[in-house]
């Protein structure tokens, strides 16, 4: 397993896991705040974009499909890009065109140029964003890494309930050009969170050179040799196929029972508030010592509570079995949210999360673009939500057993649990002729953009 990551720093450089992390751990929070929850706020223009250029519901809805799929789709050219020239700049240049596209977009005359703006430049901005801030983040936690990644998380959550009601009010002062301007330069604090992704610095008198490095990839594509990789990017995608159905649905639900309009939403509010709390709690769990080496299990058992959650949700038969339901898929869902890097971190190691977490990305963007579709498909043919949430939940915990049985007949031990056998006791040099002789030339040199280099002690 040859690939390497060239965006490596000075050698001998150990994760903080504090100091300046903290100040990197709030521009992760607020990244991965604008990242899922930009393309789901820019809903709420949509009866106007409809009037405007007078289409359908359909035809606006792929403003924010083909933002999400620019976030996830686009995973292996961040890779590519971070591997190249350094967490810091990509932020950078990312801030820059998320806010150019939504200012551009204010400006324009058809649904097509929408598509380009917002969906295609910002979508590419965000994404340009949210993968080197979630590889900081691991640069610089590695013992309370994953409470930082529960931390992290919630930023989601808390994103979308302040900038749905932001968009709504924009819109009703500003009109959706203006509500668009406006996003645009809030934007722009993509590119404040990127100055505060500063490289970590080597000790002193420990950055001298070493040995010429080996020829390296920019996308290494040798993480598919990893069978836990492989198991984890299967459950991945599976998972991704119903994880988003229940929250898109589950307002037009309760509509559908005859629940006023306001109650509707409000179950929204009731799934983003239980999900703030339950992904740091999630996060500090799956910290705690004897959790740990277990925490691809317990991502399985997230993933299992989500989809027996869905499908006991399709049991509801009035607004209280929708409250009910939406508190339990919050915490759920949190843990989902809070657990799936973190365990991808613990399975691949800290030199190929870079390229790993790209391809699965790219994975998972298929699934994205295939999910809320099917359901909405199964939800013309029978025309019961019921079936909608049955079929989510049944993918969910097919993703869970998927994970869970081949972590443990597959791989064997959980990944998590083999990682840190291998931080205690270091295997020999004739085991580790794959990816350990290749790390070892990589970190005799420190690497010009001045990035952390991944010791045994930031690596899992």
């Amino acid at each position: 397993m040859g690939g390497a990551v060239v965006d490596e720093g000075p050698p001998g450089v150990k994760a903080p896991d504090g100091g300046w992390g903290w100040a990197v751990l709030l521009g992760c929070f607020v990244i991965t705040g604008f990242s899922y929850a930009f393309p789901k706020a820019v809903s709420v223009f949509f009866k106007e974009l409809m009037r405007e250029f007078g289409i359908g519901y359909s035809d606006t809805a792929w403003v924010s499909s083909i933002l999400l799929a620019m976030l996830y789709g686009t995973g292996p050219l961040c890779s590519v890009c971070v591997n190249r020239f350094g967490c810091r700049p990509v932020m950078l240049v990312g801030g820059l065109l998320a806010s150019l596209g939504m200012v551009a977009a204010s400006f324009c005359g058809s649904i097509i140029q929408l598509y380009l703006t917002t969906g295609v430049v910002t979508g590419l901005g965000l994404a340009l964003n949210f993968q080197p801030s979630l590889i900081m983040l691991n640069r610089y936690f590695s013992k309370r890494r994953p409470l930082a990644n529960g931390l992290a998380a919630a930023g989601s959550p808390v994103f979308l309930c302040a900038l749905s009601p932001l968009g709504q009010l924009l819109q009703d002062h500003y009109g959706w050009r203006g509500g668009f301007l406006i996003l645009g330069g809030l934007l722009l604090n993509c590119c404040v969170c990127a100055a505060l992704m500063r490289p970590l610095e080597p000790p002193p008198g420990k950055a001298a050179p070493g040995p010429q490095r080996p020829p390296r990839r920019l996308l290494d594509l040798s993480v598919f040799r990893d069978r836990g990789f492989v198991v984890y990017a299967l459950a991945a995608s599976v998972m991704v196929l119903g994880l988003f159905v229940p929250p898109v649905f589950v307002v037009s639900y309760a509509k559908d029972m005859h629940v006023p309009d306001g109650q509707a939403a409000f179950l929204l509010t009731v799934l983003g508030l239980i999900d703030i709390f339950a992904r740091p709690a999630a996060g500090a769990l799956a910290g705690l010592k004897r959790v740990r080496p277990y925490s691809v299990y317990l991502f399985a058992f997230a993933m299992f509570f989500n989809g027996f959650t869905d499908l006991t949700g399709s049991t509801a038969r009035d607004y209280g079995g929708l409250v009910v339901f939406c508190v339990f898929f919050g915490i759920s869902y949190g843990m989902v949210g809070a657990l799936q890097f973190e365990v991808l971190m613990a399975i691949v190691g800290t030199s190929k999360f870079p390229s790993a977490i790209g391809l699965v990305l790219l994975l998972e963007a298929v699934a994205v673009l295939i999910g809320p579709p099917s359901g909405g498909k199964l939800l013309d043919a029978t025309h019961e939500y019921q079936y909608v949430f049955i079929l989510a939940g049944a993918e969910v915990v097919l993703a869970s057993l998927v994970l869970a049985l081949g972590s443990c007949f597959c791989v064997g031990r959980g990944p998590a649990a083999v990682g840190a056998e291998q931080q205690e006791h270091p295997p020999p040099p004739e085991q580790e002729r794959n990816s350990r002789e290749v790390e070892r030339f990589l970190k005799a040199e420190p690497e010009k953009n001045g990035e952390a280099a991944h010791t045994p002690e930031t690596s899992v």
